[in-house]
């Protein structure tokens, strides 16, 4: 074949497809490791004969220069990847020369030979291309093979980097030559002549080229392929996307096969080490007027009411919990000083004002606290000033300047902010986190539902008694958690049918959820753990309520988003290794007990307190000699597993046994994390890059794509801040049905066509949001409000 690559060899990653990451002296988790960024041109004359010496017993005698495949002395790992030396195998290559070699592929373990590359394997490669020669220096050792039918050039990896081949970095590592390398397709329609590359800002040529490469998301969008490589370097596959439109896979995908090298790997800026050190010093002292921890104002105890939230706007403000009468999910609080401020800017004017919180301490005293803030979404300077660049025409109508700070909304997500850059890092920081453990747990959901099959199970459902009707439905002979269940809300009074529409499913395990949040069968505020119901143990709705969470998790529903962390942890790890907290208990007089008993501070006031509540102690089993101080705290213990665990074994086992339908419980158990994150935290509140990255948008060829897309996520910033009369939730329900991301995602995956159509539609069948083209943005918002609006008000009707 002249040294191309054939069909039958194996990949040269054992664990499966994945591109190799930018550090070539790292190893993915799939086993692949770093590649050669493609498109960078080579200097030099190809190695010749005399500089790849071979004995005859086929050892390795190598002037340690030379790479053993290409014969360069270059060492430029931007090129060729790093240039590596084993002195123990007299041996010198270059990573990517290795990488892109058709003969050749990784066999060992991660460390054997050179990063699973066996030493005899190497031998045989260099062997074999040494009788073969480069189609283009003529000389002999070419390695690498065109992979088109029929094609037998051969060439080195700098001879075609200099010839404009393409080497793809993923898959199987294809190289083409460069009469058959990938091209992109332009329309014969679409116009020819400059535009700036969006990354550099230096004009362009809008030609097919390969210097020159075009967004496959976004219209007269072109880039520098250098300028895209550096970029794609120093982003990695977490930050790389369309600089126009935030498009990733799409506009990945189009750059890989085009031969851009996109690394598998964090950004180059998260990289850097101790680069942030100086800023990582947060705010932790409480500012309200009258602090109501006993423990002062600068103690601060991580998921519980006195768990310090700084200001989300100067972060250099904070108060406990309990002081603002703010609940663990909640996220957007502001300082007086912040406040005034936007108050004087005018974004809180169309705001409905809360009146002054009071808090009623234990003495019985009051005390005033701060005005909550008004809940409501906003968004982060930065990702303000992205959606605006992205859409000029929207910032000129409403007046936005992206210089005045004051003036934008900030986000509410930030807690931890000293200064711009400290909260760009941290929001940057944790959107990765929670948007890979979004994948893992869409992942793992969609694997679970292959059990589903095409079999259709219909419940009838009264949404006035939902958990009567829904464990009636559960518990019918023929329901199967295998089979497509399908939701026909009907009235108890008048017998018809209510709510037919491709939503019903999504609203029938929201209520269940809901339901369950606030049943006998869960005790606790807004951390639950679950409660003894003698009731409930004798009809077995502890497995009923397990089985619905798992059902709901699979087949697209919400998540139950309440249980406490000791509940999770008992399910995952198993009551015998979970030490509950005073924070679990939900009895009043019980969490009195323990906390006189803790806060004894002497032993005849710790002996008396026990002889109080003797009784107590030894109907929960925990009489103990008590002849020290220290002594309680072995008691508070005792109490606290009592009360919290082995008091509710039963409802426990017999819950975990309804979690293990489909397969949750084991997938839990496998990844406690990433289910940690869907049950434990109630979803964020949908925000406007949320919708705008959760939709994929599509149009004809003859439609203006880029102003539509200006308009749509324009539209998305007003309602987020408020200036409309719709909701993120009202947009995100019209077009699916349901209020929320469900933790497995939609099926199929939410879409946006732009139509020569009078008002949108919203066709929950497919996910599909169908917007019409106007010429101005206001028709395009009044459009918008008027149909979303009106459909959601005929639905409640």
């Amino acid at each position: 074949r002249g040294g191309g690559r054939s069909g039958g060899l194996a990949p040269r990653f054992r664990n499966g497809g994945g591109c190799w990451g930018l550090n070539s002296l790292s190893v993915s988790a799939g086993g692949a490791t770093s590649g050669r960024p493609p498109g960078c041109v080579a200097g030099g004359a190809a190695f010749g004969p005399e500089e790849l010496r071979m004995s005859k017993n086929n050892n390795f005698d190598i002037q340690s220069p030379f790479c053993v495949l290409c014969g360069r002395t270059d060492d430029c790992p931007e090129k060729y990847g790093e240039k590596r030396t084993y002195v123990e195998h007299n041996l010198t290559v270059h990573y990517y020369c290795l990488l892109m070699s058709s003969g050749i592929w990784q066999r060992g373990e991660e460390d054997e030979g050179v990063d699973g590359f066996l030493i005899t394997d190497i031998r045989k490669e260099v062997n074999r291309a040494a009788k073969l020669k480069c189609n283009i220096c003529k000389k002999k050792g070419a390695s690498i093979g065109c992979v088109a039918p029929k094609c037998k050039r051969s060439y080195h990896l700098p001879c075609g980097i200099q010839k404009e081949c393409i080497f793809q970095f993923m898959e199987d590592f294809r190289s083409y030559c460069w009469e058959h390398k990938p091209v992109q397709k332009f329309p014969d329609k679409e116009s020819r002549g400059t535009s700036q590359c969006t990354i550099c800002l230096d004009l362009v040529e809008q030609l097919p080229m390969y210097t020159v490469l075009k967004s496959p998301c976004c219209k007269n969008t072109w880039f520098h392929r250098e300028c895209l490589q550096y970029q794609a370097l120093s982003a990695g596959i977490f930050f790389f996307r369309c600089t126009v439109c935030n498009n990733t896979d799409k506009f990945q995908k189009e750059m890989l096969r085009m031969g851009i090298h996109i690394p598998e790997k964090d950004a180059s800026w998260e990289l850097e080490e101790n680069a942030y050190q100086d800023l990582l010093q947060c705010y932790q002292h409480c500012d309200i007027k009258r602090c109501l921890c006993k423990k002062g104002r600068d103690y601060n105890e991580p998921d519980s009411k006195w768990e310090i939230k700084r200001c989300q706007c100067c972060g250099s403000r904070g108060t406990h919990l309990a002081c603002s009468s703010m609940k663990s999910w909640e996220q957007n609080w502001e300082c007086m000083e912040c406040r005034s401020i936007f108050a004087k800017s005018g974004n809180y004017g169309k705001q409905k004002k809360r009146s002054l919180a009071t808090s009623e301490k234990t003495d019985g005293t009051t005390c005033l606290l701060e005005e909550p803030s008004p809940k409501y979404p906003r968004q982060s300077p930065q990702s303000q000033r992205n959606f605006l660049l992205q859409s000029p025409k929207i910032m000129c109508q409403n007046n936005l300047s992206p210089c005045s700070h004051l003036e934008l909304p900030v986000s509410n997500r930030v807690t931890m902010s000293l200064s711009p850059l400290m909260s760009n890092r941290n929001w940057s920081l944790r959107k990765k986190h929670l948007r890979k453990q979004r994948r893992e747990v869409s992942n793992i959901l969609k694997e679970l539902k292959q059990q589903v099959n095409t079999k259709t199970t219909r419940l009838n459902i009264n949404a006035e008694n939902i958990w009567k009707s829904a464990l009636k439905g559960f518990r019918q002979r023929n329901f199967s958690p295998t089979n497509t269940i399908e939701i026909k809300f009907t009235n108890c009074k008048t017998r018809s049918k209510t709510d037919t529409s491709a939503g019903s499913k999504h609203r029938f395990f929201q209520l269940l959820m809901l339901h369950l949040q606030n049943s006998s069968l869960f005790e606790g505020s807004s951390a639950k753990n679950l409660s003894l119901d003698f009731q409930a143990v004798k009809e077995n709705l502890y497995f009923e309520a397990g089985k619905m969470i798992a059902v709901s998790l699979v087949h697209g529903g919400p998540s139950p988003g309440f249980f406490s962390k000791t509940l999770f942890n008992c399910l995952v790890y198993g009551p015998e290794n979970v030490k509950p907290a005073l924070e679990d208990v939900a009895d009043v007089d019980v969490a009195q007990t323990i906390k006189m008993i803790k806060h004894a501070n002497s032993l005849s006031s710790l002996r008396s307190t026990i002889h109080n509540c003797y009784e107590f102690l030894a109907a929960a089993g925990c009489l103990r000699p008590v002849t020290a101080l220290c002594d309680k705290n072995m008691l508070v213990n005792d109490i606290l597993i009592h009360h919290v665990i082995k008091r509710i074994i039963s409802p426990l086992e017999s819950f975990r046994q309804g979690l293990k339908t489909l397969g949750v419980l084991e997938k839990m158990q496998m990844h406690p994390d990433v289910f940690s994150s869907i049950l434990c935290h109630k979803p964020e509140k949908l925000s406007a890059e949320t919708i705008c990255d959760l939709f994929t948008i599509h149009s004809s060829s003859d439609v203006n794509k880029v102003e539509g897309a200006n308009f749509w996520m324009g539209y998305l910033q007003d309602v987020e801040s408020g200036e409309s009369v719709v909701t993120l939730e009202d947009i995100l329900r019209f077009v699916t049905g349901s209020f929320s991301i469900p933790p497995i995602g939609f099926d199929p995956e939410p879409t946006i066509k732009f139509l020569h159509i009078r008002y949108p539609i919203g066709n929950r069948l497919l996910n599909c949001l169908e917007l019409p083209i106007t010429e101005t943005y206001e028709q395009f918002k009044n459009k918008m409000e008027f149909t979303i609006r009106n459909t959601l008000r005929v639905e409640r009707e």
